[in-house]
């Protein structure tokens, strides 16, 4: 069992399976962060209901985008190639995204240092670019990596990526954006329902209802995409070697409509996650209306983890495919770390995942309750 376990081709599969999790961990948690930012000049409209809807996340924010640190630390370890190509064929876009996200701890820090309306309202319209531009290109960046992306390798495998800014916001790439943030609104309306009281929580759940059904629908619709073959697919045609050596250049991949399909009509099991995908937002719709404030979170909860998990079973075991060379596209099997640093890996991720999770519980346990408008005029510690 233990040689199993740390088989070069397992410890492949489980750092896939670890990169999952780390990715669904930051939609699920900093995912409603960004979307109360994002909610923020519609649900709030006075000062004090606006810091209001910043202290729900006030407390919690900082630990809940560890997982994003985490995620891209996981891919720059466990799958280089794939950070190499990803961080710098997305360049543009991710310094976007990284601009977007530098105004969320500033907006939170600086907005209440002084009682100006107009300087607080600017940081106010900061916190909301910080949480909807990283929602939108986050999407963006999904939609390329299902439809392909232009790069290639050299014969000494140097990366050649043939791609700008505005390719990557083609139709296809908007549209999923578009899935991602209307999932992150509904997620945050969910949390802004559950943790505020009053006029906020009453303005997030109408909203939250909206973007629900928003979520379900495009979702679903992103799902007739796949049938139709619209979103691409990319499929394997030679034999997979899963502990063979990270090469991408010793394969043979087709560009097939229909291959992100394969996966699910394989295991028809897999088809929960999209079911779900679809429901729980419904679900959530449902809850907001019925003003049933924990299941609402716990149904936009659920959603989010599938959605995102639709993704990563659909190209299993693709990482990043090639629209320009498929035979190119990067592998679970072919473009990971040595099966030392894997296993290494493994074993401190053992050690210190439990601990990060327990802190995380402890963490919400101390801060639990509402957000009330006596609650943060009282406070001499809220924003």
């Amino acid at each position: 069992m233990i040689e199993f376990l740390f088989d070069y081709g397992t410890l492949r599969i489980i750092w896939w399976v670890l990169l999952g999790v780390l990715l669904i961990g930051f939609a699920a948690t900093d995912g409603f962060d960004l979307g109360v930012g994002a909610l923020l000049p519609f649900v709030a409209k006075t000062d004090v209901e606006r810091r209001v809807a910043i202290n729900t996340v006030g407390p919690i924010w900082e630990g809940n985008q560890v997982w994003f640190i985490l995620g891209g630390g996981a891919i720059f370890a466990a799958w280089p190639a794939l950070y190499a190509l990803s961080f710098s064929g997305f360049y543009l876009a991710m310094f976007l995204v990284l601009m977007a996200l530098i105004l969320r701890p500033v907006g939170f820090k600086y907005r209440s240092k002084k009682e100006d309306p107009v300087w607080r309202s600017r940081w106010d319209w900061a916190l909301f670019v910080g949480g909807a531009v990283p929602a939108l290109i986050f999407g963006v960046a999904v939609g390329n990596a299902l439809r392909g992306v232009p790069f290639h390798f050299t014969p000494d495998l140097r990366p050649i990526y043939e791609g700008n800014l505005f390719g990557l916001l083609n139709p296809v790439a908007l549209y999923c954006g578009l899935v991602s943030l209307a999932m992150i609104v509904m997620h945050g309306a969910a949390w802004l329902t559950f943790k505020a009281e009053g006029t906020v929580s009453d303005r997030a759940a109408a909203m939250g209802s909206k973007a629900a059904l928003i979520t379900s629908i495009l979702f679903a619709g992103g799902g007739v995409l796949v049938w139709l073959g619209l979103l691409g697919g990319y499929r394997v045609t030679s034999p997979i070697d899963w502990s063979g050596p990270s090469n991408p250049l010793r394969k043979t991949v087709v560009a097939d409509g229909g291959a992100w399909l394969a996966n699910f009509q394989a295991h028809p099991w897999l088809w929960v996650a999209p079911a779900l995908g679809v429901v729980a937002p419904l679900l959530a719709a449902l809850g907001f209306r019925a003003r049933r404030e924990g299941l609402t979170f716990l149904a936009s909860k659920l959603g989010v983890m599938m959605i995102v998990a639709t993704v990563g079973l659909a190209m299993f075991p693709v990482l990043l495919p090639s629209s320009t060379n498929p035979n190119h596209s990067l592998m679970v099997f072919d473009a990971s770390s040595s099966r030392g640093t894997l296993l290494n890996m493994f074993l401190v991720t053992a050690v210190f995942m439990p601990i990060i999770l327990g802190y995380t519980a402890w963490v919400y346990r101390v801060l639990w309750g509402k957000v009330s408008e006596t609650s943060v005029k009282k406070s001499g510690h809220s924003y």
